[in-house]
Formats: C-alpha cells, sequence, structure tokens
C-alpha cells in the first residue's frame, strides 16, 4: 500500500477527523537543513514532509540560464535527508519549484539526483514528477486574445517577449499535487509550483478544508521564518477541522501571534488576499491566538473558488554579457560629486569605445553609502565618510564590457574636478583585477498571469509522469 493510501483509509472515514501534522523540512531545500531541528520534526510523526526547493527570490539568471542556484552537492544532501525520512516514516515527500526555476532541464536534474540515491540507499517507491515549462503557442494565443495582464510594472507581454524568452514556466497550484497523489505517488517532486502547493496538497486530498490547509501552507512553506527569532529551522503544522497550530522544532524560536501575523505581508501586495491559480485565500477574518509562549493556534481563513482559472508564468531573455568593477572611495569632495563624475566619465568611455548600433552596450553605477539599495529621492543630510561603488556593463561579449569598465575604472581613478588635491587617489580597489567576469546577464521579460480556457488545462500544462523505483 502507498503512503497517501495508507493516510487515506486512515482519514477519510474518521469521525471526528484525526490531526494532520505536516513537516516543512526548511526555508528552501540545497541550503543545508538545520538538522537537530529537523530530527526533531521527525520525532513528532509527521504524516506529510515537504518543501520548497526554488523561488525567483536569486534573481532570473537561473530561470534563464536553466542552471540551479545551490550546489549539487548541498542539493543531494538536503535531498537525502528528507528523502530517507520520508521512507523510514512511509509517509508522502512533496517537492516544489525543483532545482531553483522549476524548469523541465532543472527538475530533470533533481529527479537524477533522487534516482541516484534512491539507488544508493535502497529505496523503493512510486515517484511522480510535474512539468512546468509552458507551451509558447499557448501563450502567443492568449497574447493575441488579450487574455495575459502583468504583475506589477512590466510591460504588457508580445510575441516578441515570449520569442526572446530563453525559458517561460508557469506556476502550477495543488491541483497538479492532487492528480499525482491520486496515482498513489510516494514522492511527488515538480516544476515550478506555488510555494503553497506541496504542504496543502494531502491535506486537500485527505478532506481538510482548503482556506486552513492553504493559510497554514503560506506560512510553513517558509519554515521558521515566522517565529522570534526568524530562522530556517523545521516547522511543523498541526491541522484539524477548523484551523492549524504552529510550532517551531528549533526550542529557541518562538511562534507568537503578532510574528505569524506579520508574515502575511510576506511576498504580498495584500495581506488579505493571496492569489492562487485556481482561487483566492481571504485572510481578514483570520485569528491568531498564543497556545503557549512557543505556539499559534490560527483559524478563520476563507477559500473562493475562481470562475476562471489562471497561470502565472515567467520568462527570462538574455541581455548579454556582464562584467563588474568594484571600488570604493573616501575622499568627500569626490563622493559629494559622484554623480557628476560618473556620467563625465562614462561619457569619456563611450567617445573611446563607440557602442555598436545594434548590440549597443549599458552601463550602471551602484553607489552604496548614497543610494546603492534604494534610489533615495534627496542625498543623505551629511555625506557619507566613505562609499563603495559597484559598476557594471552588460554587452554583446565580455570582453568588450571589461574594456568598457577598465577604461571608466582609469579614467575616473585620475579623474580631475574643482577642489580635487591630489592628481591620483579618487578610488581604492578592495581586489584585482579591479574588473570581475559576472557571466551572462538576464532580465525578467514574462511576469504576467494568463486566463485559461477551463480548469482542464490544468493537465496538459502541468503533465504528471510516474515511475517506480
Amino acid at each position: 500500500m502507498s503512503a497517501i493510501a495508507r493516510l487515506r483509509s486512515e482519514f477519510v472515514a474518521a469521525s471526528p477527523q484525526p490531526e494532520l501534522r505536516v513537516l516543512a523540512a526548511s526555508g528552501q531545500l540545497g541550503y543545508g537543513i538545520p538538522e537537530a531541528a529537523f530530527l526533531s520534526g521527525l520525532e513528532r510523526k509527521p504524516h506529510v514532509i515537504a518543501a520548497d526547493m526554488g523561488s525567483i527570490d536569486p534573481g532570473p539568471a537561473y530561470l534563464g540560464s536553466g542552471q540551479m542556484a545551490s550546489t549539487p552537492e548541498m542539493s543531494r544532501r538536503d535531498l537525502d535527508m528528507v528523502l530517507t525520512a520520508a521512507r523510514q516514516l512511509d509517509v508522502p515527500l512533496l517537492i516544489g519549484s525543483a532545482g531553483t526555476a522549476g524548469t523541465n532541464g532543472q527538475l530533470d536534474g533533481v529527479l537524477e539526483l533522487v534516482r541516484r540515491i534512491a539507488k544508493q540507499q535502497n529505496l523503493h517507491f512510486k515517484l511522480a514528477s510535474i512539468e512546468a515549462d509552458m507551451p509558447r503557442a499557448r501563450i502567443n494565443r492568449a497574447v493575441e486574445s488579450g487574455e495575459t495582464k502583468p504583475i506589477g510594472a512590466i510591460a504588457p507581454l508580445t510575441s516578441d517577449a515570449v520569442s526572446a524568452s530563453s525559458h517561460i514556466v508557469g506556476q502550477m497550484g495543488t491541483e497538479a499535487f492532487l492528480r499525482a497523489l491520486d496515482l498513489d505517488a510516494d514522492v511527488i517532486i515538480a516544476g515550478r509550483a506555488c510555494d503553497t502547493a506541496p504542504f496543502a496538497a494531502v491535506p486537500i486530498f485527505l478532506g481538510f478544508p482548503i482556506g486552513p490547509a492553504l493559510h497554514m501552507a503560506k506560512i510553513i512553506e517558509c519554515s521558521s521564518l515566522c517565529c522570534v527569532p526568524g530562522g530556517r529551522d523545521a516547522m511543523l503544522g498541526t491541522l484539524d477541522e477548523t484551523g492549524f497550530t504552529l510550532e517551531s522544532m528549533n526550542p529557541d524560536r518562538r511562534a507568537t501571534p503578532r510574528s505569524v501575523a506579520a508574515h502575511s505581508l510576506y511576498e504580498q501586495a495584500d495581506p488579505f488576499c493571496v492569489a492562487e491559480p485556481d482561487g483566492v485565500l481571504h485572510l481578514d477574518a483570520a485569528h491568531y491566538g498564543a497556545v503557549d509562549d512557543r505556539r499559534v493556534y490560527v483559524q478563520g481563513a476563507r477559500w473562493v473558488e475562481a470562475q476562471r482559472k489562471s497561470v502565472k508564468i515567467e520568462g527570462a531573455e538574455r541581455l548579454g554579457e556582464r562584467v563588474v568593477l568594484l571600488a570604493s572611495a573616501a575622499d568627500a569632495r569626490f563622493i559629494k560629486r559622484i554623480d557628476a563624475l560618473l556620467i563625465e566619465v562614462e561619457d569619456i568611455a563611450r567617445r573611446l569605445i563607440p557602442p555598436k548600433p545594434q548590440t549597443p552596450y549599458q552601463v550602471h553605477f551602484r553607489q552604496y553609502g548614497l543610494d546603492g539599495v534604494v534610489d533615495w529621492p534627496e542625498p543623505p543630510s551629511e555625506l557619507p565618510r566613505e562609499m563603495f561603488l559597484l559598476g557594471e556593463c552588460v554587452a554583446e561579449s565580455a570582453d568588450e564590457a571589461r574594456n568598457v569598465l577598465a577604461v571608466i575604472r582609469q579614467h575616473l581613478l585620475h579623474y580631475g574636478f574643482d577642489g580635487r588635491i591630489s592628481t591620483g587617489g579618487n578610488l581604492a580597489f578592495p581586489l584585482t583585477p579591479a574588473e570581475l567576469d559576472a557571466g551572462t546577464a538576464y532580465r525578467f521579460n514574462i511576469y504576467h498571469v494568463m486566463q485559461l480556457d477551463d480548469a482542464a488545462e490544468f493537465k496538459t500544462l502541468f503533465p504528471v509522469r510516474l515511475e517506480t523505483l
């Protein structure tokens, strides 16, 4: 009997319904699972182990290049821990956004790691995989019919943007995981997925109310980040018929009503509405109450099914090759004039190395100490005594980008300005060479919602494959 079939026989016919324990292994697989907290979580005999393995947080490079953000060694270590534990407990293991961006190529890489672990550890189970690469023809059809909508400040989607994207993925919700569970899969590894999906799928499959199940998933997918102090340790969510209890498996972290409620602001423009592919989770009536000084009980989340389903799609396109310049300054006169100096020196570089008409290079500077983190509307009332400059040039080739920044660096180092005391020494360099290759540069060019014809499209957009190991 599969792990999910055993749970179904235990939960579906039970009255009253038993509590369901869902263990979030870590904030994101591939960056190290704090072992002590994870082992404490296993001692609580969870019915489900789930984890997220990706995000757009690391930026567009991993979606554009198809490379994983975490190293193969760390990814294998974390996968070994959760896979071995799930099979020892005979409970389902669900993982979303495999390989960082969740492309089919990254999914295949994670699946190969899982197969190797299973062989080495002599583990036997049904493995389901769910692909998330989006068919470009389907996206273009949505573009032509006006059924895509940008998220945030990105431009409306065009067929040119679709063609320019290196990879395009869609975020699956719980629906795809439910189909995999219906095939009696013991382990589910999915491409790009909503953060909530791996954590909410089994509770929904077993008949728990969707609202509380998704709300619990929204919180524990970040493991102990909602605690005081926040961390990445394993988190246990215990779901009943009306709500759920949250508890970090690290005894030094406390879940409080305030810390958990504050987590509703995480990655949300509206803390009271969480949009999913097949509906909206409403949290305006949610209540957070202390069980004790380390645990919180939450109830009141409400789920509203969408009349028309949709999918968030993400794409990234190549901009060119990036080289960065690392420099710093400690001259108050130089720092006061930095904006004008950068413009003047970049103008010199553009005269010495004219940009190619078809593929012009781009130069950008971030002034840490002034506006490197936030584009402040006004400079500080007192200038910092020193600052750090991060310059970047994105060009068609790394050699061209390196040439541009070398010219800028040398001219900025000796550039004359009113009030300068010395003929050199405008800049200091923490490293030599000061120009470092930063690889291929990408940008998000697709960050849109695509309307679907009907719910049946989920099956074709997110196909499930099953194999026995």
